[in-house]
């Protein structure tokens, strides 16, 4: 399941991070990949312990806890600290999955990686290239979105960044651990959710057929949450 998700910030927010951003240090990406990974990987990083990562990052975590359609979406568990990313001259990311295991930095606590997301912070005319390619059942799925907005996708996806082969493009990114683990059962009840949110607007919140989808909603969560 890939889900797009706008508006996570707003224009003006964007102009703020963009300000704490390009005024930061950014070091070699490539200290920060995996074996494998390494061999893939050309971009800048902001340090994840920085004053400005952990600034930004936990205003982003502030956001997405106070938006709907991702709380839907992810029924988030432990999110990973956002951090941040630049792709210029040349910069890509060859394909790759990501790590099924993180540690969460500063901590004892391990994450599992269930979902992916990419929060754009360049404005798509702002670079040339830069699409994050995901590979999915229905094919290859490009994604280069709206500074503001972020896309969801499963962990276990392939997936790349595109040469920038002009300007920079900017991004924070990030994992989330899922109350429910399994992708298929997070996508059913997703609909589901968005489908009674929907419903709710016209129909009387007593209305039986509305109180017995919520119920199955709720049901069904119950039955597949991990705790």
């Amino acid at each position: 399941m890939l889900i797009t998700i706008d508006n996570v910030l707003s224009k003006d927010e964007v102009k703020q991070f963009r300000h704490h951003l390009d005024a930061a240090e950014w070091n070699d990406g490539t200290k920060t990949a995996g074996t494998l990974a390494r061999n893939v990987k050309r971009n800048a990083q902001i340090d994840d312990n920085s004053e400005v990562a952990i600034s930004l990052g936990n205003h982003i975590l502030r956001s997405l806890g106070n938006n709907p359609l991702f709380v839907s979406a992810a029924l988030p568990r432990k999110i990973y600290p956002p951090k941040f990313n630049r792709y210029a001259d040349g910069g890509t990311y060859g394909t790759h999955v990501d790590s099924a295991i993180m540690q969460i930095p500063g901590t004892n606590l391990s994450l599992r990686t269930d979902l992916s997301a990419t929060l754009f912070l360049a404005e798509p005319d702002e670079y040339e290239g830069g699409e994050l390619e995901i590979e999915t059942e229905f094919g290859v799925q490009a994604v280069k979105l709206e500074a503001g907005n972020m896309v969801l996708y499963p962990s276990s996806s392939l997936h790349r960044v595109m040469p920038v082969t002009d300007g920079a493009r900017v991004a924070s990114f990030f994992w989330i651990e899922s109350l429910v683990r399994d992708e298929g059962e997070r996508a059913m009840l997703f609909d589901l959710d968005q489908t009674i949110q929907k419903l709710t607007p016209a129909i009387a919140a007593n209305d039986p057929r509305l109180l017995s989808l919520t119920g199955v909603y709720h049901n069904l969560l119950r039955r597949w949450t991990i705790t």
